[in-house]
This record gives structure tokens, sequence and C-alpha cells, in this order.
């Protein structure tokens, strides 16, 4: 038990971290939104953490490695597209996390008023 919490915190740290390349309106949105998966599957069935696991490791694999891709490019690119057999097995409100998601990712006036530290206010 002890080593699956470890292995969980770890993730989530990673995942935080890895935001921190990213835009700041969409670091504050990502580190809120997992914040909150995270806090909502704890008290999550075995098979249901084995699953959200499993889909936050492809998570974090992917914006490393679209980090690590945009060195070579010097331009962040993040995102990718689900394909419509990965959208049929989520659940009905998974369905609308990711509509909100998308929504709050793509509005123009931001719900986060950030500024980078060296930009005047």
């Amino acid at each position: 038990m002890a080593s699956h919490v470890s292995k969980v915190r770890s993730l989530y740290k990673r995942i935080l971290l890895l935001h921190r390349f990213m835009p700041i309106h969409l670091r504050a949105l990502g580190d809120q939104y997992v914040k909150d998966e995270f806090r909502k599957h704890k008290t999550a069935s075995h098979e249901e953490v084995k699953r959200f696991v499993a889909e936050w490791e492809v998570y974090k694999d992917t914006l490393q490695t679209q980090i690590l891709e945009s060195v070579d490019r010097k331009k962040l690119v993040f995102g990718a597209d689900l394909s419509e057999e990965k959208l049929k097995g989520f659940q009905d409100e998974q369905i609308g996390q990711l509509y909100e998601l998308m929504l709050e990712s793509t509005k123009p006036s931001r719900q986060f008023d950030i500024q980078e530290e060296d930009m005047p206010k």
C-alpha cells in the first residue's frame, strides 16, 4: 500500500512539474484540474484507481514528449486528439468534464487573471 501511495504521489508531483513549462493560463487550469481529479480519486475502487493512474501516466508521458520536442522547434505545442474509440469509452461525466475543460481553455477571457512575474501589471 505504501509503495502505491508513493507511486501516485510521484506521478502527481511530476505532472505539476511538467505544467511549469506551459503558458501560465494553461498551467493554472491544468494544475487545478490535476489537483481536483487526484483528490476525487482518493476513495476510488482498486479497478478505478488502476485505470486512473494508467491514464495519467499516458498524459505525463505525452506532455513530457511534447515539451522535449518543443525544445528543437523552439515553439510549445500541447494537446492530442482523442480517437472516437477512446471517446466511446468515456462516461457521461467524463464527456462533460472534457467539454468544460475545452470551453475554459479556449475562451478569450480566462477565469484566471494571472500574469508572469516579469510582466507589468
